[in-house]
């Protein structure tokens, strides 16, 4: 088999810490195509990692043909850049969140339906051990029908959203966070968009279940959300605590805890701690064989997901679908926040179904 061509679209501080160097990890993938704003600093990607052609204009990159794409730009260009690299034949990675706009999210699902190309985001926790499995086993109906869920995420991001510096973690990184992207509403700053859009994703991924309803509250910092809270209503009618922080120190993990409850029992997932405990019933209790650092995020394990995809193995467990249920989400929960909580209806994909 001949190795895979892959090009980043939006080669920046993220892109150059975790996706490019995962895939230059790879011997059947080669790095074909990279493309950022700025001559100097796209120079300095392409020596850095070896790319074999580098412009400023992403329609140069898309038309040498990748097989795999991973779209690593500014939120408010993930539709664009997407876009034409589904239709320009590549199965995409787009970093979260995955669109801005509800509408646009489905489009691209519809899309890569249509075009028959994988469409991944990059919500890593989906990926971490055991999550698909329990995935499974809850849609198998091991704690009966959903009634309840409480999802929190709190994570080390405020120099992120408010600070200048960024992550004391990022020092030595080729470039730093954009503020343009992180600290700007209008383009999808703050931390809802963010952040929640990796817990949210996890909790549909694990669930199975839509949302269909949303009223918030949301914490602001000069402009910018750096804490949100809400109450979700989901599909089969069962109700959903969300809440999320840009509030954990610097040097500490992210906090991570779901809680699923059913007819039949609890699942009660704490991901910052590795431990995960099921209850039943009828008396049961299982704990997961977690080790310490098994639920350590591993930010690499989607665009590793997107080169199996594209060589015919593996899985897709951040699929575009949930994407979706998650820009929808969050885009009517920043709604309800502005109109003081007011309930509102979260769109729906008018002809998509998995």
């Amino acid at each position: 088999m001949m190795p895979l061509k892959a090009a980043v679209i939006g080669a920046g501080w993220f892109a150059c810490e975790c996706h490019i160097p995962a895939l230059a990890a790879r011997d059947d993938v080669i790095l074909d195509g990279v493309c950022r704003i700025g001559a100097a600093d796209l120079l300095r990607v392409r020596e850095r990692f070896g790319f074999a052609f580098a412009s400023e204009d992403y329609r140069e990159v898309l038309a040498r043909k990748p097989d795999v794409v991973v779209v690593a730009s500014p939120h408010k260009f993930h539709f664009e850049h997407a876009t034409a690299a589904l239709e320009a034949g590549a199965h995409v990675l787009c970093e979260k969140p995955m669109t801005l706009e509800p509408n646009e999210a489905w489009q691209l699902v519809r899309l890569a339906d249509r075009v028959g190309r994988h469409l991944l985001i990059a919500n890593s926790y989906n990926y971490l051990p055991h999550v698909a499995s329990i995935r499974d086993r809850i849609a198998a109906g091991l704690i009966g029908d959903i009634e309840h869920v409480m999802c929190s995420f709190i994570s080390a991001t405020r120099d992120v959203f408010l600070g200048a510096r960024g992550l004391d973690k990022w020092r030595a990184a080729l470039f730093r966070p954009d503020d343009a992207t992180w600290r700007d509403p209008a383009a999808g700053g703050g931390f809802a968009y963010g952040q929640l859009s990796h817990s949210l994703a996890l909790m549909f991924f694990l669930t199975g279940l839509e949302p269909v309803r949303v009223s918030s509250s949301t914490c602001y910092r000069n402009d910018v959300d750096i804490a949100d809270a809400a109450q979700l209503t989901l599909s089969n009618g069962a109700v959903a605590s969300i809440s999320g922080a840009a509030g954990m120190p610097q040097g500490h993990q992210a906090l991570m805890r779901i809680f699923i409850a059913g007819s039949g029992g609890l699942v009660a997932m704490d991901f910052d701690l590795d431990s995960c405990e099921i209850r039943l019933n009828n008396g049961d209790v299982e704990r997961l064989p977690l080790c310490p650092g098994d639920w350590t995020v591993d930010s690499a394990a989607p665009v590793l997901a997107l080169a199996d995809l594209a060589g015919g193995a593996g899985q897709n467990l951040s699929p575009g679908h949930i994407g979706a249920f998650t820009t929808s989400t969050i885009f009517s929960l920043l709604e309800s926040s502005a109109k003081d909580g007011q309930p509102i209806q979260i769109s729906k994909p008018l002809d998509f179904r998995r």
